[in-house]
């Protein structure tokens, strides 16, 4: 594998794309912690209901009992206070519920926005990377071995666009047939640098 071309150019593209890449990733990550901690700030409802229903709860609790020490009417008096603090402890865990589904939204959302941009730029970026890579290798590899120049000529010759292959000799095919070095090693030049390989020398 061979990260990145033997050419200025090309490898100043690759550096760049690789930079963009970085910073997209970053700030996917960004957005998805900035949204998380919008969607959990929503707990502070569900909080201040919960804190108020177990204090409503706390003091009709507290009136009841107080109540329900009158002698004779005690125990009919104290009975909707009773039920008034049930009430308000059920209104305590609806606060405690919404607090748990909010970090649970949050928690997904910002996973998915995460997930999204990974899965993007592994599409985008991370697979084209790697597959250039894997063949620049390869093709580097190819280069260096001996009688390679031939076989790097013939691949440029049924591989690239008719009009770079005429761009080395206008009678390529004939000087290719005839064994010409000069428009032989044009020839696997052309096809090493469409990989970001350099011809050895």
């Amino acid at each position: 594998m061979k990260l990145y071309s033997d050419f200025r150019r090309q490898r100043t593209g690759q550096i760049l794309g690789d930079v963009i890449a970085l910073v997209v990733l970053v700030a996917g990550i960004l957005l998805a912690v900035t949204i998380h901690g919008t969607i959990t700030a929503l707990d502070t409802i569900g909080r201040n209901v919960q804190e108020s229903g177990r204090g409503l709860s706390s003091t009709m609790s507290d009136v009841g009992d107080a109540l329900s020490s009158t002698p004779l009417i005690g125990e009919s008096i104290g009975g909707p206070f009773d039920a008034a603090s049930s009430a308000a402890d059920s209104l305590a865990t609806a606060g405690e519920n919404w607090q748990l589904g909010v970090h649970t939204l949050a928690a997904i959302v910002s996973w998915m926005i995460v997930a999204i941009v990974v899965a993007i730029l592994a599409l985008a970026w991370v697979r084209p990377r790697l597959s250039s890579a894997v063949r620049r290798g390869r093709l580097a590899r190819l280069a260096a071995s001996p009688n390679a120049v031939e076989l790097l000529a013939f691949r440029a010759l049924t591989e690239h666009e008719p009009r770079d292959v005429l761009a080395v000799d206008p009678a390529v095919i004939a000087a290719w047939r005839r064994g010409d070095p000069a428009v032989v090693r044009h020839l696997a030049a052309l096809e090493l640098r469409s990989a970001g390989v350099r011809l050895p020398r």
